[in-house]
């Protein structure tokens, strides 16, 4: 190893402070990680590109070093939806250290797989304390029964006040209105439950009745407006 001048002038001095890394938790267990090979876990991250223009989430799952699961939800850009596509290809197999090395195609992506790399390297993971960690197959189960990303789109203006256009439960078809047209319920048709039910056998118009509902004091309104078109 090669050492300056000054350096060369100078004693060794022991250290005796050198612990180690601190242990973290991992899997039901606290490890002292040295390196990459040794991390495990299930957890999540949220990256952005340099202009905001849209966001990624990504949720890997990790056994000792290595990505078995990667699940991406994209919103808000179509570069980015279209380059999750090939990151889905390109992470699973992959170690940490490559998956950090490798250009993701969009900015967003690679940023989430840095805000991964911190998450999971100081133990910050949802399996952090259960036996094993999580079975792969689990980020599927993230997405629940339909397999589709929960996504809230809402929109509001001064001159007409807001609308809700996607919630929890699904795309909303109608807001109910009070006397005083504040929205007080929703009607709204669950996107995934109604292709399921149309790639099963149903009728289209069978589907959509079964995969809608209402949230709210729906049955109350005085009014139902259209978010989309009113």
């Amino acid at each position: 190893m090669m050492e300056t001048e000054a350096l060369k002038q100078c004693v060794m001095v022991g250290r005796q402070t050198a612990h180690g890394p601190a242990p973290i938790p991992q899997e039901g267990s606290f490890v002292k990680v040295t390196d990459c090979s040794q991390i495990s876990g299930f957890s999540h991250s949220v990256g952005t590109c340099a202009m905001k223009q849209g966001a990624c989430k990504m949720t890997l799952n990790i056994k000792n070093g290595i990505i078995h699961e990667a699940l991406l939800e994209t919103i808000g850009c179509s570069g980015m939806t279209q380059s999750a596509a090939m990151s889905v290809e390109i992470l699973p197999g992959r170690t940490m250290q490559e998956a950090l090395n490798t250009d993701l195609v969009c900015d967003a992506i690679n940023v989430a797989m840095r805000e991964f790399f911190l998450n999971i390297s100081y133990g910050r993971s949802q399996s952090a304390f259960s036996r094993g960690g999580l079975p792969v197959g689990a980020a599927l189960e993230d997405l629940g029964g339909t397999i589709r990303s929960q996504i809230g789109t809402h929109y509001g203006t001064v001159e007409k006040g807001p609308r809700w256009l996607e919630l929890t439960e699904g795309y909303v078809r109608r807001l109910g209105l009070d006397e005083e047209n504040r929205i007080i319920g929703y009607s709204y048709v669950n996107v995934g439950k109604m292709m399921r039910l149309i790639e099963d056998g149903a009728a289209p118009d069978r589907a959509l009745e079964k995969a809608s509902g209402i949230y709210g004091r729906y049955a109350d309104a005085v009014k139902f407006i259209d978010p989309r078109k009113e």
